[in-house]
């Protein structure tokens, strides 16, 4: 960092002993690899770049959707259908155009985990599935780089450091990931806007006091908010001695080695929108497993409305001789609710695969989104 503006641009950083121009300029050195430009990135990055951190890399494989508008603040509705990574690049560069970003349009995935961890120096995860955190996580304990962890649903969201020297990994809190369907993502359950801004603002914050060496970061700590009730909670999160990654005798060398429960075999056959179609023009009915909040979105013409979670107290409703496509949203829950029908004794069950948000975007006849 050199030159009368870099002074005037940074000035309240200067300003504060813990940061001064020796942390400045730290800061100006800095390598920070963020995983995902979605809801969490979005406030990362425009803090990590306002607050003159040197490159950044921002990894995201994914186009901008009008549904992300409602909280991923890095984008605007102009912006629909273009690549998150390279339009979040673009607004970084022009907040401030000392930084060097590297726009990834690509998945973080196994192939390139190392490599891209190993060049930096902090990792921020801002991803929203099981898979690709353990894969951050697994990255960043084989390379003995920090992860800066984030979560968000609904009202809560949870923040950590893991990979640390002593302290404790993705896996010592998650040894394997919960079933798919007790597990609604996002774009299931929903997630208040503002959320993404709490959790992503703290990760930054951990992220540079890593880069400057300063405070207490979250280290073996778990810190929970509550945004419905103004209520933030810490839990002491401990290594755990027998983690297969980073406990005393690891048996994980290697990136990509998900944790996951065996799911068993479905019994029910999926459609795809072409076949279900057929099946509904031979007499089928639609069964919608959606919960009352998510059908106030848009409601199927014709459709059986039983939630998921009322299905087994009310089964009696239904016609064991009849046909019955079961949907929800995007999926995961009607594929449960399939099972417990077939498991009832209904003989003629389907489960339409990637829900009713795929219908309604084909079809545009209803809004689901």
């Amino acid at each position: 960092m050199a030159g009368r503006s870099s002074l005037r641009r940074y000035s309240r950083h200067l300003l504060i002993p813990e940061v001064g121009l020796a942390g400045q300029e730290r800061l100006s050195r800095g390598r920070v690899l963020v995983v995902g430009a979605g809801g969490l990135g979005s406030p990362v990055l425009a803090y990590l770049a306002a607050a003159g951190v040197g490159r950044i890399l921002v990894i995201d494989d994914d186009t901008v959707d009008v549904t992300n508008l409602q909280r991923q603040i890095l984008y605007y509705t102009s912006d629909v259908g273009a690549s998150k990574a390279q339009r979040a690049a673009e607004r970084l560069r022009a907040l401030n155009p000392q930084i060097v970003v590297d726009a990834l349009p690509i998945r973080f995935e196994a192939s390139n985990a190392r490599e891209l961890v190993r060049l930096v120096d902090v990792v921020v995860d801002g991803s929203d599935t099981f898979a690709t955190r353990y894969l951050v996580n697994d990255a960043c304990v084989l390379e003995g780089k920090p992860d800066v962890h984030g979560s968000i649903f609904r009202f809560d969201g949870q923040i950590s450091v893991f990979g640390a020297p002593g302290g404790p990994c993705y896996r010592c809190l998650y040894p394997e990931a919960p079933p798919e369907h007790l597990v609604p993502s996002c774009s299931e359950g929903g997630v208040l806007g503002v959320l993404a801004g709490m959790v992503g603002s703290f990760q930054a914050n951990e992220a540079i006091k890593l880069l400057l060496g300063i405070g207490t970061p979250l280290i073996g700590r778990l810190l929970l908010i509550d945004a419905l009730d103004a209520r933030v909670r810490e839990y002491a999160l401990a290594r755990d001695p027998v983690c297969p990654l980073c406990g005393d005798a690891p048996t994980i060398r290697e990136v990509g080695t998900v944790p996951e429960r065996a799911a068993p075999e479905s019994t029910v056959p999926e459609l795809d929108l072409e076949a279900f179609d057929r099946v509904l023009a031979a007499g089928a009915v639609v069964l919608d497993v959606r919960d009352p909040h998510e059908r106030a979105l848009g409601e199927v013409p014709g459709a059986i409305a039983i939630p998921a979670t009322t299905l087994e107290a009310r089964m009696h409703e239904l016609d064991t001789a009849k046909t019955y496509v079961v949907a929800c949203r995007v999926g995961a829950k009607s594929r449960w609710a399939a099972e417990r029908l077939k498991e009832a004794g209904f003989g003629r069950v389907y489960h339409l695969r990637d829900g009713l948000l795929a219908l309604a975007a084909r079809d545009d006849a209803f809004d689901l989104f």
